[in-house]
């Protein structure tokens, strides 16, 4: 065999190496992290009973008032 058909091979051999390393390298994806948990639901029993009473004795006020 002739010099420049080792070189053929050689370069052969080079190209497909380097292609090789390059697509290994994209295999290797760190993965995104974890996002943080959802904050937990706000508590809505207390103010919403107070709220509901508070509805309840201005609603008899009112119709006590406007009955008299």
């Amino acid at each position: 065999m002739k010099i420049a058909s080792y070189h053929k091979i050689i370069k052969g051999v080079l190209v497909v190496a380097i292609l090789l390393l390059t697509l290994g390298s994209y295999a290797q994806v760190v993965p995104p992290p974890i996002p943080p948990p959802t904050p937990p639901g706000l508590p809505i029993d207390g103010g919403i009973g107070f709220l509901l009473m508070a509805g309840i004795f201005y609603g008899t006020k009112k119709y006590k008032d406007s009955s008299s």
